[in-house]
């Protein structure tokens, strides 16, 4: 079968570590063509990596005969325009998180793939990895009994103090909801199951941020979206859980995520990675007991989501990082927003539906 051949938009930071993957773990795909509005980095990548055609426009890219599946890594506000280029020049599109930073950007994205009839993915794609489907699978097997509820903690104090250009973050699409939340709320549903209702109370906690890290050491940031979001939400299965997403905050012992069983506790790793410790608790041991990965994937695998992608454009199975997932995701956090302002419960109007487990080929690199 032939390689799925990909394009690349953005080759920024995130850039070198799908470089990497999709260059040499991944094997049913391969990297055709690179752009960057900065020719120096699209050259760049493209020498690094052995990618015969770079570009500095957009639009050679996606009208490439070359390519197959467009890979979005443009800053968080592009990537509603690059993902509808892509599709309506007949390309499937897999995006970097979020999806949009509007519901409205996310639908209509959706919208335009079914439309096209064209894949849509959006990462991110964490939740593929070994130890989050692992968790999965001690859930299912109801090993922490009945689901009661979860906790999500993502706790850091901002990224002026060592991103070089941390603007994006305080300004629309950014913040610690948009930003990291689509880590958490991806693996909440993928562990609890879909979302009905939320309801959120968020505030700016500093109305300027003054940069600490080189180059512009001293400059300042006038914040324009909320930076500590407090969410609830209510699982469609009944269980109720809560989520603090923060740039406001020193420090905090909290776990990343715990989910509550009639029979169990279980605490996953942090989400932003594919793998970490996974600990049970159980009544019969009063302990935590470390339980070891059960599927493959635990490295830094970024891009797994693509190639799972890729594999579904081949088959024609379903694909586990759907634009529609991402919509679900998309609609919760922007839900907590809305909940906010109005000061009332925001409904869910999206579905969820879980995904196929990952299976192991034996074969590192090869996707079922």
């Amino acid at each position: 079968m032939d390689k799925m051949r990909i394009g690349i938009v953005g080759c920024g930071d995130i850039s070198g570590i799908y470089l990497k993957n999709l260059t040499e773990l991944y094997r049913e795909v391969e990297v055709t063509h690179v752009c960057d509005v900065m020719a120096e980095r699209a050259r760049g990548a493209a020498e690094e990596h052995g990618i015969r055609r770079f570009s500095t426009d957009m639009n050679e890219l996606v009208n490439d005969p070359q390519v197959d599946i467009v890979l979005n890594l443009g800053r968080t506000f592009d990537h509603f325009g690059i993902s509808a280029a892509a599709l309506n020049a007949g390309k499937h599109v897999y995006s970097e998180k979020p999806l949009g930073i509007t519901f409205e950007e996310g639908k209509a994205l959706v919208d335009l793939a079914e439309e096209k009839g064209l894949l849509l993915g959006c990462a991110p794609d964490t939740f593929l990895g070994g130890a989050f489907q692992t968790c999965r699978k001690i859930i299912e097997s109801g090993m922490i009994g009945d689901l009661i509820g979860a906790s999500a903690f993502m706790v850091c104090r901002g990224h002026e103090s060592w991103h070089p250009n941390p603007d994006f973050y305080y300004k629309p699409g950014g913040g610690p909801m948009l930003d990291m939340g689509p880590y958490y709320i991806t693996t909440l549903v993928n562990l609890m199951g879909g979302i009905k209702s939320v309801s959120g109370m968020a505030k700016k906690s500093f109305p300027v941020r003054t940069i600490t890290s080189e180059p512009r050491f001293g400059e300042t940031i006038e914040v324009e979206v909320e930076t500590h979001v407090n969410g609830l939400m209510e699982f469609e299965n009944g269980a109720v859980g809560n989520i603090l997403t923060t740039f406001d905050v020193y420090h905090s012992k909290a776990p990343s995520i715990e989910i509550y069983g009639s029979e169990g506790t279980l605490q996953v790793p942090d989400p932003d990675w594919f793998g970490g410790e996974i600990k049970l608790y159980r009544p019969e041991t009063e302990d935590y007991s470390v339980i070891p990965s059960m599927f493959p994937y635990d490295g830094n695998c970024r891009g797994l989501g693509l190639a799972d992608m890729a594999k579904a454009v081949q088959t024609g199975r379903e694909m586990r990082v759907s634009g529609r997932r991402a919509l679900h995701v998309l609609e919760v956090m922007c839900g907590f927003i809305k909940s906010s302002e109005e000061r009332r419960t925001v409904d869910i109007g999206t579905g969820y539906t879980k995904p196929a487990l990952m299976k192991s080929t034996g074969l590192a690199g090869i996707l079922d």
